[in-house]
């Protein structure tokens, strides 16, 4: 059985307002926020994929007590990573004095946090590993086209990490809900051999987040054994606000906290999950045991979801 131990994160110091955006291209404050309800977003100036994966990794295992050297799994959950060997993770267990750990990069996109935790959780129960760390960190930044002001306004940079467990208990990860649908696979994109750049169908993605997920999210929550009326906290992918909201409405859990993240760091990818849990727990808005829905999506198309007791 496997449990969350700790969280933590990272973001570049840089803010990129509406308005800066505004000075760049043609669009504005309210434009933004109306179709986004993004208001700012970090950037990573310095920084690289890896970098960020780091700090935000150093974090996590310092809150967890545990040592470097008994972390038996580090996956970095990226789709903006630059170097193809060694991977990022490879990188960050050496940053960390991580010695003996197997270590891989997993690309799922938006979707790749919560898929590499299920796989994290996978190697716990089977033995592998006693412990894991598990990061996902972007650096979006690196693959915006700055002209083109319906994509521009969305992405952001960070990194958010997780240090998970062995446990006596199975009540720390619940079952994951995972799949993908490549018939559309062309609706979210990052191509290019030397400067790829992302592009989106946007609206072709929020009919299918809006119409389609909510029911994949519900199952997560029934393999559980947790109503989504017994949830603290929903934390999906911070797309877009509308998005979130839509999700939310339709899991009919009035009571749980729903991570509003986007608002203050923009679609972050991969780390938006983690990013948004750690910044949840650190606040103190969601109490220590709760059931919280992890639910993410993206390119590929791509889900991948599970709730989680918080550490």
């Amino acid at each position: 059985m496997t449990r969350l131990i700790a969280l933590g994160h990272h973001q570049p110091e840089h803010v990129l307002t509406n308005d800066d955006l505004a000075g760049m291209v043609d669009t504005d404050d309210a434009w933004i926020r109306q179709r986004t309800g993004i208001a700012t977003r970090h950037i990573a100036r310095d920084e690289s994929v890896t970098d960020l994966a780091v700090a935000a990794a150093g974090k996590a295992l310092a809150a967890a007590g545990v040592d470097p050297a008994d972390i038996g799994q580090v996956i970095v959950a990226t789709c903006t990573a630059i170097d193809r060997s060694p991977s990022t993770a490879a990188q960050v267990a050496g940053e960390l004095g991580i010695p003996r750990a197997v270590v891989y990069d997993l690309n799922n996109a938006c979707a790749g946090f919560t898929t590499a935790l299920a796989t994290a959780d996978h190697a716990i129960r089977a033995g592998a590993a006693r412990h894991a760390l598990v990061i996902g960190a972007e650096k979006m930044s690196d693959i915006t086209d700055w002209t083109d002001r319906s994509s521009c306004v969305l992405l952001g940079d960070g990194a958010g990490a997780a240090v998970l467990g062995a446990s006596e208990h199975d009540d720390g990860i619940g079952p994951v809900v995972w799949g993908s649908d490549p018939g559309r696979r062309e609706a979210v994109r990052i191509k290019g051999d030397w400067h790829p750049t992302f592009a989106q169908d946007g609206q072709a993605v929020f009919r299918w987040a809006t119409t389609e997920l909510a029911p994949l999210a519900r199952e997560a929550c029934e393999r559980a054994g947790v109503h989504p009326r017994e949830l603290a906290a929903i934390v999906t992918h911070q797309a877009n606000l509308r998005i979130i909201e839509a999700i939310a409405k339709r899991l009919d859990a009035p009571q749980a906290v729903v991570a509003q993240d986007v608002v203050v760091s923009g679609n972050t990818s991969a780390a938006s999950v983690p990013l948004a849990l750690s910044k949840l727990i650190e606040r103190r808005e969601i109490p220590t045991g709760a059931p919280v829905l992890l639910f993410a999506f993206g390119g590929g198309l791509s889900w991948a979801g599970q709730v989680v007791r918080v550490p």
